[in-house]
């Protein structure tokens, strides 16, 4: 404590004491005069000292704030100057008005006063306009944390180097753990030979092997059609900027002898236990299996996946035991339940209705009170000649309801089937996907990030030509005693409009099923009838076809005015008749919907992936056959994004 301090404690002790003199001398006045006057002469030399005492009390807290203030001041310079922080004082036009010696040695200059910003430092222009009050930079290979004061044009930099490398040392060093799967291996061995099966065991083998070698991944066969790899985040960006080219090197290798063998690897990163980070692992594999295989999948923590690979059209791998399996399945779901409801797509095509009509033909088998989800205000002309033979039929349409019906509807022991979809978002009313917890999933398109949550039984084949198609190969399993022609024709008019008359993603039970439809009465004039057009139309989709621009080779882009409004399906058949021309690898056209939206549908004939590219407008679909739809925006923003989209996608970036 500063010795003054303690002379000013002294000084208040004799003032006290003074007080109870004062106090003592005036009671003494009233017994004893003498008394009284000593008292008062010791109480004026006691005031005396205090005036005294308090002079030399002053005289010393001024040399004490004096010397304090100095010092304080000193070390205010040298915090300024000295410590490893640096200091920037700008005006309003960037130019350095003041900076300490050590912000001048960051950026390895001797002066800095009355540079500008531009010059020594433009990095840091943009987070100054922006008025981001703390941000990360990186200054001659150091980072330091950044605070902005706007008031003060007052920057702070905190080195964090190597607290930023430490860091990255540890995200690098976070395991990772991968599944790598055969796809299709059970098939393809099943009529080898012994030394055929271990010749094609030996060349896969090897080629993962060298792979992982390269890398530094820990490899381990677990069973004939499955390996895990252990590696960590470092060596998953590596694979990432070499864009997974073992999916490239085993296909190309063994496919070359004549094997359709390809791999298809999950990915599980960015969780804090192993056994999440394994569970994380299989559900990517589950993903990639279920968009056709012969890819990676990565989920990350946000949610959000990144795909590699899927460039080549997926062989047909389901087999009828499976078909027979998911049938049995879902006729016990079916009974299991009070009613079923049964709902496509929004703006429903051909494919949707002609496999909601054929799971309603399944549900009546076991006598359940069944409704068809249907907005007829978002249905082509197409669809609508298909449901005007619909209304004819009463017992057929008597199951047909509008949305708002639905929802009125009792939905304790509910079961909602979704065909032709798996995303809540593109359903006719995504408000029953929450009210029904039991669901089933019946689609051919690609699975993608977002899915139904939690179904009771999915039947996903990105390897059928249609919905249609996996629906009547069910149908073939189920213990019905005769089937409409209407029925039948409506699957048909499903498979056909989804395979472009059979000359699109078609394999060999797309046809079994179209036969089994024919035995049963489809009638295929009827369906020619369904696919006939008017005039407009045609002229329509003309006018879109005569304002085609190329964009990169083989690559045709189209598009609607700005106030006009075309159906998702007149799009759909532009694109298709745009893949038809010469010189036409892929097609796109754009155009605004009844919705308000931008719809984008594209085609292509298979050496250029547009469900990749669909996807990075947050659509999806095929590798030939895909499309998105964009909201708030317009017609001219949708195709600079659809541009900006392809140039990543030929540049190799594929990812999500």
């Amino acid at each position: 404590m500063p010795i003054f301090l303690k002379k000013r404690r002294i000084q208040r002790i004799l003032i006290t004491f003074l007080v109870i003199m004062m106090i003592l001398s005036i009671i003494c006045v009233f017994y004893n005069w003498w008394l009284a006057i000593i008292h008062i002469l010791v109480i004026i030399s006691f005031y005396y000292l205090l005036i005294k005492a308090d002079a030399v009390f002053q005289s010393e807290a001024e040399k004490y704030i004096s010397l304090l203030s100095y010092r304080v001041k000193k070390v205010g310079e040298e915090a300024l100057l000295q410590m490893p922080i640096g200091i920037l004082l700008i005006n309003d036009d960037y130019i350095i008005e003041w900076a300490n010696p050590y912000m001048a040695s960051c950026l390895n200059e001797d002066s800095l006063i009355g540079r500008s910003l531009y010059d020594v430092a433009d990095v840091l222009i943009p987070v100054i306009k922006q008025e981001i009050e703390n941000e990360k930079v990186t200054l001659n290979d150091h980072q330091y944390q950044m605070i902005y004061k706007k008031e003060e044009k007052l920057l702070y930099f905190f080195d964090i180097t190597e607290q930023a490398l430490i860091e990255k040392k540890y995200k690098d060093e976070k395991p990772v753990i991968s599944i790598v799967y055969l796809d299709n291996y059970d098939e393809i061995t099943q009529a080898m030979d012994d030394r055929e099966r271990g010749n094609l065991n030996s060349r896969v083998t090897s080629l993962l092997n060298e792979w992982a070698n390269h890398f530094g991944i820990y490899l381990k066969r677990v069973n004939s059609d499955r390996y895990i790899a252990f590696f960590n985040e470092k060596i998953l960006h590596e694979l990432e900027k070499d864009k997974f080219s073992i999916l490239d090197k085993v296909r190309e290798s063994i496919v070359r002898n004549n094997i359709p063998l390809t791999l298809s690897i999950g990915v599980g990163v960015g969780l804090s236990s192993l056994p999440d980070i394994g569970a994380s692992a299989q559900s990517s594999l589950d993903l990639a299996l279920g968009r056709g295989g012969d890819q990676v999948a990565i989920k990350l923590t946000n949610g959000r996946v990144k795909f590699f690979g899927g460039k080549t059209n997926p062989m047909e791998k389901r087999t009828r035991v499976r078909a027979r399996v998911i049938s049995h399945a879902l006729g016990e779901l079916i009974q299991e339940s009070s009613q079923i409801f049964i709902m496509g797509h929004k703006y429903p095509d051909m494919d949707a209705i002609g496999s909601s009509i054929g799971i309603l033909k399944i549900a009546q088998i076991y006598k359940k009170e069944t409704y068809v989800i249907l907005n007829e205000q978002e249905v082509d002309s197409g669809v609508q000649k298909l449901l005007d033979e619909v209304k004819a039929k009463t017992d057929i349409y008597k199951h047909f309801i509008s949305p708002s019906e639905a929802l009125d509807l009792n939905m304790d022991n509910a079961l909602l089937i979704i065909v032709d979809t798996h995303k809540p978002s593109l359903v006719i009313e995504e408000r029953l996907v929450d009210q029904i917890e039991r669901t089933v999933v019946i689609d051919h398109h690609r699975r993608s990030e977002e899915f139904v949550h939690n179904p009771l039984l999915v039947y996903m084949e990105p390897y059928a030509s249609s919905t249609s198609e996996l629906v009547t190969e069910l149908l073939e399993y189920q213990p019905f005693k005769k089937i409409d022609i209407l029925e039948a024709t409506a699957l048909l008019a499903g498979i056909i409009v989804d395979t472009k008359s059979f000359t699109l993603r078609t394999g060999s039970r797309t046809f079994d099923a179209a036969s089994f439809l024919r035995s049963k009465g489809a009638d295929t004039v009827l369906v020619q009838k369904f696919l006939k057009e008017d005039v407009d139309t045609y002229i329509k989709r003309a006018k879109l076809i005569e304002k085609v621009e190329f964009y990169h080779n083989g690559i045709a882009i189209t598009k609607g005015e700005s106030d006009e409004v075309l159906s998702q399906v007149l799009i759909a058949q532009t694109a298709d008749i745009l893949l038809t021309m010469e010189n036409v690898e892929a097609a796109f056209v754009i155009s605004r919907r009844p919705d308000d939206s931008i719809g984008i549908s594209a085609r292509s004939l298979g050496n250029i992936n547009v469900q990749l590219i669909m996807e990075g407008l947050e659509g999806g679909g095929h590798l030939t056959n895909a499309a998105t739809q964009l909201y708030e925006t317009s017609i001219e923003d949708a195709e600079q994004r659809l541009k900006e989209v392809i140039d990543k996608y030929l540049e190799g970036g594929n990812e999500e």
